[in-house]
C-alpha cells in the first residue's frame, strides 16, 4: 500500500524500462526497502560505482538473453540445435566478451564494480566453432571437408540436370506451355502441353490446375535425379552430424554461460539503478541508525524538474513529529510524499534527487495519505482515514516512519481537531519519526507546547496570493483566509468580527496576537476605495407585466405533477419565477412549463424524507462530483452546469 499511495511503483517501473533482460526486470519489479544497514551501503555503493562507469564510458552492452535458458536446456537434455539457435548462442558469447571489455576499460577508474567482470567465463572457443560452422543462420560449406564435397558434387549434378533439360526444351519448343523449368515434389520436370505429353518420355509428377499443363520429369534425367536424391541425404545427414557436435560443445559450455547469464543479468540490475540516477541528476544518500533525516534541495522524482520547488526538510534531533500546515494547495501532501518517497528510494540503495541527504533507516514507512473513500465499503473519507490510522498505530514501532495528511479531517472540526491530538500524543508516545499535515488551529498550539514537536509551514506569498511550495520548519502556517478576503476588499468591520468569532471567543491563540489584527485589517479603506468599482446595475421592471396568482407558488421542489395536454409525469426542479413558469424534469429532461399546464399528483413531503438530497435527482454525476471537490477548495477548470 505504501508503495501505491507514494507511488514508488512508478519509479520500480522506470527502473524496468531501462532494464534489458528479463530476470533483471523481475528484480527490479520486487524492490523492497533493505534493513540491514550493511546491504543497503552495498547496494548504494554499486549504484554509485555504476553511475561514475556509466558517465565514463557509457552504457555497456548488455543483450536480452530472451530464451537462452531454453536452449541450454535442449542442448542438456540431448536435442539438436538448429543454426539459427547455435547463432544466437555465438552472439551472447560476443556480449560477454564485449561486456568484459568495457570493464576492463572501467578498471582505470578505480571503482569496484568493475572487477565483476573476474567473475566471468571466457566463451571465445564457443564463439569461434559457431561462427566458423554458421552463418546467416546456414551451416556454411566450409564446417566440415565432407560437407563441402558432397555439396560440390550437389552442384555438378544439378548442372548437369539443367543442361540435359534446357537441350529438350530447345529442340521442341512447340511441346511446352513455359520457356523454363521447374521443380514439381522434389523433382526438376518440363511444363509439357497435354497434347504433347505422349511426346515426351518420362514419368508425369503433377498437372495444372487447370489440367492443360503436364508436369513430366524426363526418363534422361531420371538417373541423375535418384543420384541427386542420394547425395541430399548424405548432406542432410553431414548438416545433422555437424549440428549435433556444435550442441554438444554447446552443453559443455552450458555452466560457463549460465554463469555469464547470472553476471550480466546482476549488471543489468545495478546499471538499471546507475540510469535512473543519470536521468533524476541524482546523488547517493549517507544513511544513519540515530532517526534523524535530513534533505537538502530535494525534488519529488516525478515531478518536472524545472517546475520542482526544492525541499529543505529536517527532524530528529530531539524533534520527533513535524507538524505541516498552511493553505491548499500549497504542496503539504507534495512535501510528506517526497520525504517518504525519498527515503524509500535511499533504503532501496538508489540515488535520489536532492543536493545532500541524511536518510534515517526505517523498519517501514506508515501512510495515510488521500481521502480513500469507497463506495462499495460503504466508507466515508473519516471512516477510511480513522481505518487507516488505527491499523498504522498497531504496527508502529520506535523505528517507523508514519506519514499522515490532512489529520482528523472529514468530521465535526471540534471533534476532528481531537482526535488529531489523541492521534499525535499517540505516536509521540512510540517515540517514532512522523509528519502530519492538518488545518486545525489547535493543533499548532499543542505542538508549540509539547516536548518533541515542531511546528512547520508552507510559504505563501501575501502579494499574489500565490502559494510558494516552500517548506519552513520552526514556524505555524497561519490562516490565510481573513488576509486574502481583506487582500480582496472586505471590509474592516467584516474583517473584526471574522477575527473575534474565528480567534476571540473561544480561546487564546498563541499565533494571532492583536498586532496580527491590526496588520490584518489596516488601511482597508484605503485599498477598497482605490479599487474601480464598476456601477450597480438596476432592474427596470416591465410596468404592464400581470402579477403571477399566488397558485403558481404552491408547486415545490420534488412534487411530482402531470403536464398536459400530453399527460406525461415530472418532477419539480424548480418553483416558479416572476412569469409563473415552474422548473419540470421530464424523462431526465428539464424545461420550464407554465403552472397552468400543470396538476399535482403527489407532494414532495408523500414522496421523499425532509432530509432528502434531491441533486441525487437533478444533478448530473459531474455535476456532483464537482460540488463535492469545490466544497474542500478552489479547482480551476472545474464548472458546475446549470439547467436554463
Amino acid at each position: 500500500m505504501t508503495n501505491q499511495v507514494l507511488e514508488f511503483h512508478i519509479i520500480k517501473q522506470q527502473l524496468m524500462d531501462y532494464a534489458h533482460s528479463e530476470k533483471a526486470k523481475q528484480r527490479l519489479s520486487a524492490l523492497e526497502p533493505y534493513l540491514k544497514e550493511t546491504e543497503i551501503t552495498a547496494r548504494t555503493k554499486e549504484t554509485t560505482d555504476a553511475r561514475i562507469l556509466l558517465d565514463a564510458l557509457g552504457l555497456p552492452p548488455f543483450v536480452s538473453m530472451k530464451d537462452l535458458d531454453n536452449l541450454l536446456d535442449l542442448a542438456e537434455k540431448g536435442s539438436m540445435l538448429l543454426p539459427e539457435q547455435l547463432e544466437y548462442i555465438a552472439q551472447f558469447a560476443s556480449a560477454s566478451k564485449r561486456l568484459a571489455d568495457y570493464f576492463k576499460r572501467g578498471q582505470n577508474y578505480e571503482v569496484e564494480l568493475a572487477y565483476y567482470v573476474n567473475s566471468m567465463e571466457d566463451l571465445s572457443p564457443l564463439r569461434e566453432d559457431i561462427f566458423q560452422s554458421i552463418r546467416n543462420k546456414q551451416v556454411d560449406d566450409y564446417a566440415s571437408p565432407q560437407l563441402k564435397s558432397i555439396r560440390k558434387e550437389l552442384e555438378q549434378i544439378n548442372q548437369q540436370i539443367h543442361a540435359k533439360l534446357d537441350s529438350i526444351m530447345k529442340g521442341k519448343k512447340q511441346y511446352f506451355s513455359d520457356s523454363y523449368v521447374s521443380v514439381r515434389n522434389g523433382h526438376f520436370v518440363l511444363p509439357v502441353k497435354k497434347e504433347y505429353k505422349l511426346q515426351i518420355s518420362g514419368s508425369v509428377i503433377d498437372t495444372s490446375s487447370s489440367g492443360a499443363t503436364y508436369f513430366i520429369e524426363p526418363t534422361a534425367i531420371s538417373k541423375l535425379q535418384e543420384t541427386l536424391s542420394l547425395c541430399e541425404i548424405e548432406e542432410d545427414n553431414e548438416v545433422r552430424k555437424i549440428l549435433y557436435s556444435l550442441t554438444c560443445l554447446v552443453h559443455q559450455y552450458a555452466p560457463a554461460i549460465r554463469r555469464n547469464m547470472d553476471a550480466m543479468e546482476t549488471l543489468d540490475f545495478i546499471f538499471a539503478k546507475a540510469r535512473l540516477s543519470s536521468d533524476l541528476n541524482a546523488v547517493p544518500a549517507k544513511l544513519n541508525t540515530q532517526q534523524f533525516i535530513h534533505i537538502k534541495k530535494g525534488r519529488h522524482p516525478l515531478l518536472a524538474k524545472e517546475k520542482c520547488v526544492p525541499l529543505d526538510f529536517s527532524i530528529g534531533n530531539g524533534i520527533r513529529g513535524i507538524i505541516i500546515t498552511g493553505p491548499n494547495t500549497g504542496g503539504k501532501t507534495v512535501a510528506i510524499k517526497t520525504v517518504g518517497l525519498l527515503s524509500i528510494m535511499a533504503q532501496c540503495g538508489l540515488h535520489i534527487p536532492c543536493e545532500n541527504a541524511d536518510i534515517c533507516i526505517t523498519n517501514q514507512i506508515l501512510c495515510d495519505i488521500g481521502d480513500g473513500q469507497s463506495i462499495t465499503e460503504n466508507l466515508s473519507t473519516f471512516s477510511s482515514h480513522i481505518t487507516n490510522v488505527i491499523h498504522i498505530l498497531q504496527r508502529t514501532t520506535v523505528e517507523s516512519l508514519v506519514l499522515l495528511d490532512e489529520l482528523g479531517s472529514g468530521t465535526d472540526p471540534q471533534e476532528g481537531m481531537g482526535i488529531a491530538i489523541a492521534i499525535l500524543e499517540e505516536l509521540r508516545k512510540k517515540n517514532c519519526l512522523f509528519i502530519a499535515t492538518t488545518h486545525y488551529p489547535e493543533v499548532k498550539d499543542y505542538a508549540l507546547r509539547t516536548e518533541g514537536l515542531s511546528n512547520a509551514r508552507m510559504a505563501f506569498d501575501r502579494e499574489s496570493l500565490k502559494p510558494l511550495y516552500q517548506l519552513e520548519i520552526g514556524e505555524a502556517g497561519e490562516s490565510c483566509a481573513i488576509y486574502i478576503a481583506k487582500r480582496l476588499g472586505m471590509s474592516k468591520e467584516m474583517l473584526t468580527t471574522a477575527y473575534q468569532e474565528a480567534y476571540g471567543r473561544t480561546r487564546t491563540h498563541s499565533f494571532h496576537k492583536d498586532v496580527f489584527l491590526e496588520e490584518t485589517i489596516s488601511n482597508v479603506a484605503t485599498e477598497t476605495s482605490n479599487s474601480a468599482w464598476e456601477p450597480i446595475p438596476e432592474v427596470v421592471k416591465n410596468q404592464t407585466d400581470k402579477k403571477v396568482g399566488t397558485h403558481a407558488f404552491r408547486f415545490e421542489i420534488g412534487d411530482s405533477v402531470v403536464v398536459y395536454p400530453q399527460k406525461k409525469i415530472g418532477i419539480v426542479y424548480q418553483t416558479a419565477n416572476g412569469k409563473g413558469e415552474i422548473g419540470v424534469q421530464i424523462q431526465g429532461n428539464k424545461q420550464l412549463i407554465n403552472h397552468k399546464r400543470l396538476k399535482l399528483k403527489a407532494s414532495a413531503k408523500e414522496l421523499y424524507p425532509d432530509d432528502y438530497d434531491f441533486s441525487i435527482i437533478f444533478d448530473s454525476v459531474e455535476n456532483r462530483k464537482a460540488r463535492h471537490k469545490m466544497e474542500k477548495k478552489h479547482i480551476p477548470g472545474v464548472t458546475i452546469e446549470t439547467p436554463h
